[in-house]
């Protein structure tokens, strides 16, 4: 497999999940932190989610703003502008589906980020908070390598 120099500068990624309220708005927030102006970024689910206030938490522990993201799908994320991405970043099984049916009209390279889902933990609010840090902290290491030119 080719490495992120031989694969190209990525200008555009669509971060995409089952639900545009953990995982792929975590990831949109990471590379907008990491990369600035520099590569255009959105993120979008199968389904529309509602805002995860764990995940605006742990992004603000890390300086990161997420209060006013709002979950959206990838079908209203084309209506709105068009999905005109060089790279979708799945996180999801079913996030990848989907992303593989867009493909089938527009030219854009998939690649799947199996991610857990950090709504699955039941325990404390700092083991719930542990958990997102987690999917955070390991979607922020591959965000970098993959996305750095």
């Amino acid at each position: 497999m080719p490495d992120a120099a031989e694969r190209g500068r990525v200008q555009s990624v669509l971060f995409m999940c089952a639900m545009n309220q953990v995982r792929s708005p975590m990831a949109e927030g990471l590379a907008r932190h990491y990369f600035g102006k520099s590569i255009y970024v959105q993120s979008a689910g199968v389904r529309k989610g509602v805002k995860d206030e764990f995940m605006v938490a742990v992004l603000d522990e890390i300086g990161i703003d997420a209060a006013k993201h709002r979950p959206r799908t990838a079908d209203e994320l084309e209506e709105w502008e068009g999905l005109n991405f060089d790279l979708i970043i799945t996180l999801s099984p079913e996030a990848h589906h989907k992303a593989l049916d867009l493909t089938r009209s527009i030219a854009a390279e998939v690649e799947y980020w199996p991610t857990p889902d950090p709504t699955l933990v039941q325990g404390s609010r700092e083991q719930m908070l542990d958990a997102y840090r987690g999917v955070r902290d390991g979607l922020a290491k591959r965000i970098r390598e993959r996305l750095r030119g």
